[in-house]
């Protein structure tokens, strides 16, 4: 094999300072060799500035040192003698202990590639060699291993060693794990398979999670391809390889796709525990995750927005189609659960009730439609604020329920799915980039009519989604539930110390028409005089105090303070506030759409 143009090694330079150390060598330079570090990493679509943790960057032609001339914030120019090896040398400050970025210490490494490695203007195309250096054992230290999905060259037997990528882009796209973590490896369709957790403490039940992951990932495998995938004759997954590296910590959750990988956090207590006679919430959130995850592997890692056919790494890649590629998935992440067995019906509901009324308790979703908050996802979705609420709507989560308006009136018209269509959108497309018009011809050519309403309604407006009619039609029926304190006032709070928090003031709601304002801590209430009872002042540790300080009555003064100012608010508590909750009402409905043959 021939050596490959581009090399770069990484080391774990200082983990008590969180640094990597990174040695970028271009075989074959231009006169003007242009290199840039990412801004963005795809799948999470904000400019993160990554080039913000490189530092003491130097370039050198054999012993000579060259200047670096930067060009932007992200770009560097070298001028240099062409076809003579150009060594460019950095560190790279580690210290985000999230999916999206690198970091380092005495206990765990990782990285992605877009936050350690440059690109080299002219060479992103030719295949690139990764170097991961062992580090120095730690005193009393257990000793440290290495998992990516890259092609092995020539590695040791915890994995540190050399890989090979096809491009820049696969080494983009497949991130690192460094550490003493636990490992397991399993296979799905014959294809090869690892789980990789660090932090997970000693009541971890790694079995119970690869069981569980095993069945998920066999279930997405047959959704995709078929009873016959992976068998002899049969169609073939479109990867070769897959990893799971996921971080259990003590507070977070998250998870980012990759092409042959998915990085995953969740909390400790989320971890299936050893003994545990039932399955906890919290894990069948993070089993969601691991659907999620690896829906993408097929669902816009590889059927992507035309606009994401070739990334852009130093600029916004916009696109109006998050709502397919992450709404959809959201829709079938929890819905592949359900045909694994991983979850039963109840437990299904239940995440469809709670998805609805996110929406439904959203007022953004009258004021942005699903297809312009995908646009605005590098200045909406990942800047939140005390207003999100209020100006955008998630396409994760309205475009999980446009998912599920389609394949309901699908499946109800009696011409086929959302199943069969997103079959038909990765065979038309050959598992590539598709657009809109894509989306709509498979709609029609399974459905046997246009859907160009549905699509003008659901997806680019704000209109109200028909869930109540459709879900009735699949023996779900859907009740009115009173809602509770927050969601009556139209509050987002946090109820800490003893002390009430505002985070969001809902657009129309009673406390928006009190005068409440985010940042308020909302101190207590006065009530006034009545017949045999005197004029009262109470203060609030929590919001369900209303209940025993006010009883009957609809109407009290707040007292609240804003920038140390003490206010009083009048407030009316509005009356049948509502929310949503969902009940199976024919379960022989409900089976032909959770576990069609």
């Amino acid at each position: 094999m021939a050596t490959p143009a581009i090399h770069c090694r990484v080391e774990c330079a200082d983990r008590k300072a969180h640094l990597f150390a990174v040695t970028l060598t271009i075989a074959a330079p231009a006169a003007l060799q242009r290199v840039a570090l990412a801004a963005w990493i795809p799948g999470s679509y904000l400019l993160r500035e990554f080039s913000k943790n490189l530092q003491q960057l130097r370039a050198l032609q054999g012993r000579r040192r060259l200047a670096v001339r930067q060009h932007d914030k992200c770009t560097w120019d070298i001028a240099c003698t062409p076809g003579k090896p150009l060594v460019l040398r950095y560190e790279v400050c580690a210290y985000d202990n999230s999916v999206r970025t690198a970091w380092l210490d005495a206990d765990r490494g990782f990285f992605n590639g877009t936050s350690l490695c440059l690109q080299v203007e002219g060479q992103v195309d030719t295949p690139h060699a990764l170097e991961v250096v062992a580090p120095p054992p730690v005193a009393d230290g257990a000793r440290w291993s290495c998992a990516t999905a890259l092609q092995p060259t020539r590695v040791d037997r915890q994995g540190f060693g050399s890989y090979l990528a096809a491009s820049y882009d696969e080494l983009a796209d497949s991130p690192v794990e460094m550490g003493p973590f636990w490992s397991e490896d399993f296979e799905v369709c014959g294809v090869p398979h690892r789980f990789v957790v660090a932090g997970a403490p000693a009541s971890f039940d790694g079995a119970r999670l690869i069981a569980d992951t095993r069945a998920i990932c066999e279930a997405q495998m047959r959704f995709w391809h078929g009873d016959k995938v992976g068998k002899r004759g049969g169609p073939k997954p479109p990867h070769d390889r897959y990893v799971f590296m996921l971080n259990a910590v003590d507070d977070g959750y998250g998870g980012l796709e990759h092409r042959r990988s998915t990085v995953l956090i969740c909390t400790r207590r989320d971890l299936p525990q050893l003994g545990a006679r039932k399955q906890s919430e919290g894990y069948t959130t993070l089993l969601g995750l691991v659907s999620h995850e690896y829906f993408h592997t097929w669902n816009v890692k590889r059927l992507r927005p035309a606009e994401f056919a070739r990334y852009d790494y130093g600029r916004e890649n916009y696109t109006q189609l998050l709502w397919l590629f992450e709404g959809f998935t959201s829709y079938y992440d929890d819905l592949l659960l359900r045909r694994a067995g991983c979850i039963d019906d109840a437990t299904y509901l239940r995440l469809v009730n709670k998805t609805i009324n996110q929406v439904l308790q959203t007022p953004g979703r009258l004021v942005q439609s699903v297809a312009e908050a995908s646009f605005d996802a590098w200045i909406k979705y990942y800047r939140q604020d005390e207003q999100t609420p209020n100006t955008t709507v998630s396409y994760y989560t309205k475009g999980a329920l446009v998912a599920m308006c389609f394949d309901l009136t699908l499946r109800s018209e009696g011409k086929g799915s959302l199943d069969d269509v997103m079959r038909l959108l990765w065979k038309q497309s050959d598992g590539g980039p598709i657009a809109e018009a894509d989306v709509a011809a498979a709609l029609e050519a399974v459905g046997g009519r246009s859907f160009a309403r549905e699509m003008a309604s659901w997806v680019h407006s704000t209109d109200e989604l028909p869930l109540s009619d459709l879900l009735r039609l699949h023996g779900v029926a859907a009740l009115d539930d009173p809602a509770q304190r927050a969601q009556e006032l139209g509050l987002r709070v946090a109820e800490t110390g003893g002390s009430v928090q505002v985070k969001v003031v809902l657009r129309g709601g009673a406390a928006e028409q009190a005068g409440f304002s985010a940042n308020d801590e909302w101190i207590g209430i006065e009530l006034p005089a009545a017949k045999g009872r005197p004029a009262q002042a109470w203060r609030l540790a929590r919001l369900d105090d209303l209940a025993l300080y006010l009883g009957p009555l609809r109407k009290a003064t707040a007292l609240v303070a804003r920038d140390r100012r003490l206010l009083r608010l009048p407030l009316s508590l509005p009356a049948n506030v509502t929310t949503w909750r969902l009940f199976a009402q024919d379960p022989a409905k409900m089976a032909a759409w959770l576990h069609p043959r």
